[in-house]
């Protein structure tokens, strides 16, 4: 077994890689990008060699870089991980050729499999069902607009060389051709190199099901079975499952059986899938070849209890497989949902900014368990609380993996564990897969690669008006926080100053408040009790109104009383934003209040943000100045109002991150703040 990996990757692949090398006591080297100096898989391995540069290409794509990183380490071996260089071939070629083993397939499996017109020719050669198409090297419009009309409309026009998504359009007539063609050859264009198309018929509505392949070089091939990757946006996979559900134990043999021929006839070794479209009557057709570890691995890996990792290892280092195929079962049901920076309402595009609060649910991390039952939740995560999310690198956060004896069981608990999941400090797609997981169809499930497309009224609906127990909720969490801070700036817990109950002699107390979901603002009366010792609250929010009463406050976890109905909820609040579940649903609210800012912040708080939009007046420290608690910071300017930022505690400004007269939103960071705690 190899001493030393270099893992030519970033994110939660080159932190899955490393887990299980330090787990076969091999010592681990990170390459890192300028801008990722400080990220999650950095500090994930033994050592660490910057290879420059911002963007992918000038980076994790420059493959003399990370040859000169390897030979620097003293690597014997190099992972490529997913994305970026692993299923180029030439970087395959550039490894071998400068002494390292590559961990993957040769560079002749990479190229033939990595052309789809070739790897369709190959398949059909190896008896492999294949969908009607064009798979030839004349790209002139005429003859390709003839070719789609000899297939049938509607037709898939698809990059040779892509993947991923990039490249593919959908032409359901003939006057929509030419235009999707231009679009899809400048597409593939930009992200290949190369604008080459092929044609094939497009199934209406079919499942994407692939197949987990392994192949060494002792002539042994065997499958782990299959996940159903049907569920998909822009053509890319957002949630997979392994087993595929419906399928007969002689339909998984069946298609088991076909994948081990295609890799069979590529003298494929290592890792890879088999992708296939399966139609309505359970018929199968080779999609492509992934010539390396794919993101949806763990499902695989939770059910069969195997190290997919740890079996390409094994095999790189000239081993034969671990097991046969008559060793290899499974067991229950796993379901991976993959949590990104975007924005599903805005055409899943990526969203960048800082990552101020990333809470998970209970979990193991990157490892496979021994037992799933006692390690039934799975997180390989690439990032951390404080992380910067950048436009150039793929968004995706996290893989949420669960594991349940059925299909049910698991659903049962990714719908517990996204709603523990909380990531605040720029839009991620959270609340549609928890939409997603309660999904009739899904749940159903009534599987294909059009699901998201005809529930997207239900998936990417806007909340409207904020739900009115959510607003009751927020304001208990705010009751409560103000409670327990109430003293942050006396320590005389009698001090009448200090109270936060709302007395007022003779009188009663409503206070205005206004709480928003980033569309819609509630703008709320809440009224406290007129007597001391008193503890129903009255709260009137956009024609709705209550008395409510706190019951429970504890860990996060709210039990209020409006009337007769009980609200239970769990309830994260970071500054002035409130991460709100109740009742299956879940909303985000922030505060907006300019009198509460210095009550509800924490004395940890490091990331000082704006508590409501406006301008800035004035900015009163700069990076690097030590400043006593209260020391005036920021000064702003908002709803006819000055507010000043003040510091919370004793400690240092390490960055400011706007000017005078910049405008800035709600929850904009200002500066960063770290405190000094005393001995």
């Amino acid at each position: 077994m190899f001493r030393k990996l270099l893992i030519a990757n970033r994110g939660e692949i080159a932190c899955r890689v490393a887990a299980t090398a330090a787990r076969l006591g091999i010592r681990t080297v990170a390459v890192y990008s300028d801008v990722d100096k400080n990220a999650k898989h950095v500090s994930f391995c033994d050592e660490a060699f910057g290879i420059g540069g911002i963007t992918a290409r000038e980076s994790y794509l420059a493959i003399p870089s990370i040859i000169r990183a390897a030979r620097d380490s003293g690597a014997e071996a190099v992972h490529p991980g997913y994305g970026f260089l692993a299923e180029n071939a030439e970087f395959a070629e550039a490894c071998t050729a400068a002494g390292f083993v590559f961990i993957g397939p040769t560079a002749a499996a990479i190229r033939t499999m990595g052309d789809k017109s070739a790897a369709k020719s190959v398949m059909t050669k190896a008896g492999v069902p294949v969908l009607p198409g064009y798979l030839g090297e004349n790209q002139e419009l005429d003859f390709l607009r003839s070719q789609a009309g000899a297939i049938g409309y509607p037709v898939m026009l698809k990059a040779r060389a892509g993947g991923g998504g990039k490249g593919m359009r959908v032409a359901h007539q003939a006057g929509e051709f030419d235009d999707l063609l231009a679009a899809c050859r400048r597409e593939a264009k930009n992200s290949f190199g190369h604008d080459s198309i092929l044609i094939e018929k497009y199934l209406d509505r079919p499942r994407h099901i692939e197949v987990q392949i392994f192949g060494d070089t002792h002539g042994n091939w065997v499958y782990l079975f299959e996940r159903d990757c049907s569920v998909q946006r822009r053509h890319q996979k957002i949630v997979e499952e392994s087993p595929a559900p419906g399928l007969t134990q002689s339909q998984r043999r069946s298609i088991g059986e076909t994948a081990v021929a295609a890799a069979r006839a590529v003298n494929y070794t290592g890792a890879g899938t088999i992708e296939f479209l399966v139609d309505h009557d359970a018929r199968f057709y080779f999609l492509e070849m992934n010539t390396r570890l794919q993101v949806e691995h763990p499902v695989t890996e939770m059910i069969t209890g195997q190290d997919l990792v740890e079996w390409q290892l094994l095999v790189a280092a000239g081993a034969p497989l671990p097991q046969s195929q008559g060793q290899l079962g499974f067991r229950g049901h796993a379901i991976e949902a993959r949590v990104y920076a975007e924005k599903p309402s805005s055409g899943f595009l990526p969203s960048t900014g800082i990552l101020e609060v990333f809470k998970t649910p209970k979990a193991i991390h990157f490892l496979v368990p021994s037992s799933p039952e006692m390690a039934s939740v799975r997180l390989d995560a690439g990032v951390r609380a404080g992380d910067t999310v950048i436009p150039h690198y793929d968004p995706l956060l996290a893989k949420l993996v669960v594991w349940g004896q059925d299909r049910a069981e698991a659903l049962t608990r990714l719908r517990a564990a996204l709603d523990e999941f909380v990531a605040l400090g720029l839009e991620t797609n959270l609340p549609f897969l928890r939409r997603l997981s309660r999904l009739s169809d899904f749940g159903i499930p009534k599987l294909d690669t059009g699901l998201i497309a005809r529930n997207e009224a239900f998936l990417l609906a806007s909340q409207g008006v904020i739900r009115f127990p959510f607003v009751v909720l927020a304001t208990a969490a705010l009751l409560k926080s103000e409670e327990q801070n109430r003293c942050i700036d006396s320590h005389d817990l009698f001090s009448p100053w200090a109270t936060t109950s709302g007395w007022r002699l003779n009188s009663s107390y409503t206070r205005r408040l206004s709480w928003s979901d980033g569309n819609q603002i509630a703008d709320v009366a809440l009224t406290y009790p007129a007597g001391p010792g008193l503890s129903r609250y009255h709260l009137e929010a956009d024609g709705d109104s209550a008395d409510f009463e706190i019951l429970e406050h504890n860990n996060g976890n709210l039990v209020v009383l409006t009337g007769s109905r009980r609200i239970t909820g769990r309830v994260y609040r970071r500054n002035d934003i409130y991460d709100l579940a109740a009742d299956d649903e879940h909303a985000t609210l922030s505060l907006i209040d300019p009198l509460a800012y210095n009550l509800l912040a924490d004395e940890e708080e490091t990331q000082l943000t704006a508590p409501m939009p406006g301008r800035i007046v004035a900015v009163l420290v700069q990076a690097g100045q030590t400043v006593a608690k209260g020391t005036p910071l920021i000064v702003m300017e908002a709803m006819k109002m000055e507010h000043t930022i003040v510091a919370l505690s004793d400690g240092q400004v390490d960055r400011v991150f706007v000017n005078v007269s910049d405008q800035v939103s709600e929850g904009s960071q200002l500066l960063h703040f770290t405190s000094h705690k005393p001995d």
